[in-house]
């Protein structure tokens, strides 16, 4: 029996990489020292893994900014319009990566950044790879091994982690018709092979390829390409132990295959899955040499592991196969976890009774080695020790008073089907709308947030300190609103919002303010690139027990004549985005959000709000993998929207927003949401995204997003010009709105109003041609 690790957070304990990067974009950073911060951390993470006791720690693990943009750059897949840049500029591997990332716009040199989406159901974003016809593949990056050497040298027993060559591809998308992406295989492979034969020229025993689009429904095609590719892997290097590892849902359909690959070890995540250990087990595998790798410490959320429960897992694995053949691991790569629980030391803020429930991913990988100890039959009498804290925890959790509400659970029982509709559909709201807001053709908005300066920032941390009572940090933040609003008036937005500034995260703010969640000081996650989020706990029953946002929103609406957004993020959003109790259905939770948030959209409505937005950029994220399993998701999902917004008159005008997702397939459920207004992110994608709304004749009124906030380059005026001509040659004029791509919470100042002056005399001049046209 041995453990392993699939992957463990890079941004460091104290986010480092996140600040070390931030410094190096504003030029206040060298990249020696920017390569510096990184060795640091990698050392710093393999060092705790070892003295944890862990048997096998990954390598490559680590990113400046996002692994699928790794493999991108390892393989060369960079694409065409980054070459002039590259040949021109000489720019290092660092520089370059960072340009796909985010863009470049400096020296002469306007280019756009890669796609980004979510990774998965996960809050992660990663790069989306660009594929082209018979494309060629070559040997460009050496990370994977340089990386493995370093650990090599510092005398760390590890694997090489490499997201695997059947999952890139997929992963992608093709930038020409008439292929799929996954016939480059054979261009792919061989880059593959190269790298492997390097790491095994100096001695690598064990490969770990992650191929998580195993979790996915696939084609008996696509089943075929898979064992074939690790056919020829293992022809190559009989002698490599490659380890393919796939979390986030159970194989399914795919199980046969995976079986059937010819490696030394599969990896099954049984948090997600709990029940294909069995399925495994009932096959003929236990008859071959095979490995068996048990994720039965949650890499996804914070609950202290339950031994009692994960030892049954791997005393029965050990019966049916030996303990020779049993690994033990997270579900997942941790990236996805906080770094350490022993960071929160503030019990104001994270009180004792609800931090002993908890594991961050230093903790998991000290449960990992614990189990494995506990399983042995040798058992130390400080395993022992930690079984009994264990079990006295999760039974602590299961009783406590803190989690149970029986009048929020009785108000949940009490919701009907009337709770979920407006009173009367689109058509008819529309019409009323438009008498009430008098907006001009293709009105102009943001997405709700502001730049976030230092400055602004530093309110909120001298408050805490108590360098500011209240009333002076309140009459900074209006302000603060007040320059805002009266810029948004000048520039000539349309529908003006208030920019959030009293607002630290946008789920963060809400979490704060409702009963059932608490927070942490240092549990921070990578969402993408430098950007950390720290999800709220959601540990107990959640309701509002007051108002959160209209004060705010009634103070911004006051100093102007123009129509102010009240801000909302919306339920499936805020449980996405949290750490959410596993002690009952994630629904459950789900609708005691939505009541929440209902009862704050009322309140807005009777301050005289008339717009009340409420983004759900998690919608198509909490998507389950498996196709069979959408349905049940998107009843729930799209009814908890509905709940929360359908307490309002006709004439008040309900937005939503969604990001960096694919819509194609849950267009009729989007559609079922019913929001008067949805905006999305388009310019990445060129407004490809809107074909599934265009083909679906989408009813209601869209915002496709005219410009990527997540790069710092301006866009021209004739460049967002040329998008929304896209939008308009697949969806009528008079449903469309012009925005960003998301909210401005991460830019700084100067880009942003550059952007949005283009952006107003963007629809100043869409609004001119619509006028001649008519004329005409």
């Amino acid at each position: 029996m041995q453990t392993h690790n699939l992957g463990y957070p890079r941004i460091g304990g104290q986010r480092e990489l996140k600040k070390a990067s931030e410094l190096y974009w504003a030029g206040k950073l060298t990249v020696q020292q920017l390569l510096q911060t990184g060795k640091i951390i990698r050392q710093q993470n393999w060092e705790l893994q070892k003295n944890a006791g862990i048997d096998l720690i990954p390598c490559n693990d680590f990113s400046f900014y996002d692994q699928v943009l790794d493999i991108s750059l390892m393989v060369g897949a960079i694409p065409e319009r980054f070459h002039n840049l590259m040949e021109a500029k000489q720019l290092p591997d660092i520089d370059l990566l960072f340009a796909m990332a985010r863009g470049y716009q400096k020296d002469g040199y306007d280019v756009t950044a890669m796609e980004m989406t979510k990774w998965f159901d996960t809050n992660y974003h990663y790069i989306v790879p660009e594929f082209t016809a018979n494309q060629k593949f070559t040997l460009y990056s050496n990370k994977v091994l340089s990386e493995f050497l370093e650990a090599k040298q510092g005398r760390f027993n590890t694997k090489p982690v490499l997201l695997g060559p059947i999952s890139y591809l997929l992963l992608g998308k093709e930038k020409q018709e008439g292929f799929h992406r996954l016939e480059l295989i054979k261009n792919l492979l061989p880059v593959y092979l190269e790298v492997l034969n390097k790491l095994d020229d100096n001695n690598a025993h064990y490969i770990q390829f992650d191929e998580p689009c195993l979790a996915l429904n696939l084609s008996e095609a696509e089943r075929q390409v898979i064992v074939q590719t690790y056919q020829e892997i293992k022809n190559k290097f009989p002698n490599l132990h490659i380890i393919v590892a796939s979390y986030f849902e159970c194989y399914g359909q795919n199980l046969q295959t995976v079986l059937r690959l010819p490696v030394q070890t599969i990896h099954l995540d049984l948090i997600r899955c709990p029940a294909q250990l069995d399925d495994i087990l009932a096959t003929d595998f236990i008859r071959t040499k095979i490995n068996i790798s048990l994720g039965i410490v949650d890499g996804r959320n914070i609950w202290k592991n339950d031994f009692r429960q994960s030892l049954t897992f791997i005393h029965k694995a050990i019966q049916k196969i030996g303990a020779a053949r049993v690994w033990i691991a997270p579900s997942c790569s941790l990236i996805h976890s906080p770094c350490d629980l022993n960071l929160e030391t503030n019990e104001q803020i994270l009180i004792p009774e609800i931090k002993q429930w908890l594991a961050f991913a230093k903790q998991k990988i000290d449960e990992v080695v614990t189990l494995k100890q506990l399983a042995s039959g040798k058992n130390t009498e400080a395993a022992n020790l930690k079984l009994q804290e264990n079990i006295r925890a999760n039974e602590s959790r299961k009783t406590s008073a803190l989690i149970h509400n029986k009048a929020v659970k009785e108000r949940v029982a009490a919701i009907t089907e009337k709770d979920a509709v407006r009173a009367n559909d689109f058509s008819v709201r529309k019409i009323k709308q438009r008498e009430a807001l008098h907006l001009p053709m293709f009105p102009t908005t943001t997405i709700g947030s502001f730049p976030q300066t230092t400055e602004v920032r530093s309110w909120r941390t001298r408050l805490k300190n108590g360098e500011l009572t209240e009333q002076q940090y309140e009459e900074l933040i209006a302000k603060k609103i007040a320059e805002t609003i009266y810029w948004q008036e000048e520039t000539g937005i349309d529908v003006l919002v208030h920019g959030e500034f009293e607002r630290n995260d946008m789920v963060e703010y809400f979490g704060e303010q409702l009963d059932g969640f608490t927070f942490t000081k240092n549990g921070w996650v990578q969402s993408y690139g430098s950007r950390c989020v720290k999800p709220p706990v959601i540990y107990g029953d959640v309701s509002r027990p007051a108002p959160m946002t209209a004060k705010w929103s009634i103070y911004a609406q006051s100093l102007t004549k123009q129509i102010v957004k009240g801000m909302l993020t919306g339920p499936v959003t805020i449980l996405q985005w949290s750490f959410v109790r596993n002690d009952q259905p994630r629904s459950e939770t789900c609708m005691q959000i939505a009541l929440a948030i209902r009862d704050e959209v009322i309140d807005l409505e009777k301050a005289g709000i008339k717009i009340i937005q409420i983004d759900e950029p998690a919608i198509r994220e909490g998507l389950p993998l498996r196709k069979e399993n959408w349905q049940a998701y998107l009843q729930w999902a799209v009814d908890a929207f509905k709940i929360s917004a359908s307490g309002v008159q006709d004439e008040t005008q309900i937005h939503t927003h969604m990001c960096y997702s694919e819509f194609n397939d849950i267009i009729q459920n989007i559609a079922d949401m019913d929001a008067d207004v949805i905006t999305i992110e388009c310019s990445r994608s060129q407004m490809k995204l809107l074909d599934a709304f265009a083909g679906f004749k989408y009813p209601n009124e869209i915002g496709p997003g005219v410009y990527d906030i997540h790069s710092p380059r301006v866009p021209s005026k004739a460049e967002m010009v040329e998008l929304m001509e896209k939008a308009k040659s697949v969806i009528p004029a008079d449903q469309l709105w012009v925005n960003p791509d998301c909210g401005l919470k991460t830019r700084h100042w100067d880009e942003t109003k550059k952007a949005l002056i283009e952006m107003v005399k963007a629809a100043k001049e869409l609004r001119l041609l619509i006028h001649q046209s008519t004329v005409l």
